[in-house]
């Protein structure tokens, strides 16, 4: 049976799959990993150790000597992508409560929601997309995102907005795991190439752990308004990113539209800063199901749209020159 292989070919089906099991399991049977107890309940339960472990197999597979040309493209990615969020978190403070919108068609609505959704990029789904549409060093790029990952970034934007206050020792806890993979990563190769390999394996565990934090149910209510937050955060963070690609990264703008999805990581981060603080508890759930549309939305569209933008702006042969060295690896 080639269940992974189907897996696969769903945009970020490694870590959605996962999710949705877990999502699916929490909605039926939301007891399961009380009554099993024992190891069935830590992983059912253990989104953020497993995170945590993530966060540092990420930081240890980041090699400092990236070229010159990938640190130009990924830093102007990831630095646009987070100057949208945070310009989006302020306008957004001035209309939205700080305990959300209860009622009407945007009920559930936060800007937990909202900077969760657009802070972070899906770094597999655009390595993928331009390995396919883009060059080598544009692929390159998603090394750098990978510092985009967990909650430290959202953080930081809510922070700086003024709309929540974090004590300094919480920053230094949400990164301290990712830095300290990156230094033994960086002083020893062995042990880069050693958890690097984890990387890869702890999605899904983790996407089933943090499904099991959502309620289909909840997804339900705000379905339709998880859509449209998904579409928005293609064309609000998508735009600025073409710009920037075009303009400061080299490129013609196809990174640019790879880069506007939202990461699955994402879903996880309503629930981490609730734990940090307590205050953004009331919408952490209605947060956490929006995010979850949204990364959903984004990971069927932004493959598309990315597909048609290349057709039409791309460089036929950058895409040509990948095919051949796809097409060489394979017969040697």
């Amino acid at each position: 049976m080639k269940i992974k292989a189907t897996i696969e070919r769903i945009p970020g089906g490694m870590m959605l799959v996962p999710l949705l099991l877990g999502a699916l399991l929490n909605t039926l049977a939301p007891d399961t990993g009380a009554y099993f107890g024992s190891f069935t309940k830590g992983m059912i339960t253990g989104t953020v150790p497993i995170l945590a472990v993530w966060f540092f197999c990420i930081g240890a597979s980041i090699d400092l000597r990236a070229t010159g040309t990938v640190l130009r493209k990924s830093g102007t990615l990831v630095i646009t992508k987070i100057a949208v969020a945070w310009i989006v978190a302020m306008l957004a403070a001035t209309f939205i409560p700080e305990h959300g919108i209860e009622a009407g068609f945007f009920a559930g609505l936060s800007v937990l929601a909202i900077v969760s959704a657009m802070d972070m990029t899906n770094g597999g789904l655009y390595a993928s997309l331009m390995n396919q549409y883009g060059t080598k060093e544009e692929s390159g790029a998603f090394v750098l995102m990978s510092l985009e990952s967990g909650p430290l970034m959202t953080m930081v934007i809510l922070g700086s907005a003024g709309l929540a206050s974090f004590e300094p020792h919480h920053f230094v806890g949400a990164v301290l795991p990712f830095l300290i993979g990156f230094a033994l990563g960086n002083l020893d190769h062995d042990f880069r190439a050693f958890f690097s390999k984890a990387t890869p394996v702890l999605i899904p565990f983790f996407g089933f752990a943090l499904g099991n934090t959502i309620n289909l149910k909840v997804i339900m209510d705000t379905g339709l308004l998880g859509i449209v937050l998904g579409v928005a955060v293609i064309i609000i963070t998508g735009i600025p990113l073409i710009l920037a690609d075009r303009l400061i990264g080299g490129g013609n703008g196809t990174a640019g539209v790879a880069a506007s999805s939202a990461a699955g990581a994402a879903v996880a981060n309503p629930v981490i800063i609730a734990q940090i603080n307590p205050a953004f508890e009331p919408v952490a759930a209605s947060a956490t199901a929006l995010v979850a549309a949204s990364v959903i939305v984004t990971a069927i569209l932004v493959p598309i749209i990315t597909a048609l933008y290349a057709k039409r702006f791309g460089n036929p042969q950058g895409a040509v020159e990948n095919q051949e060295e796809r097409t060489e690896s394979l017969n040697h």
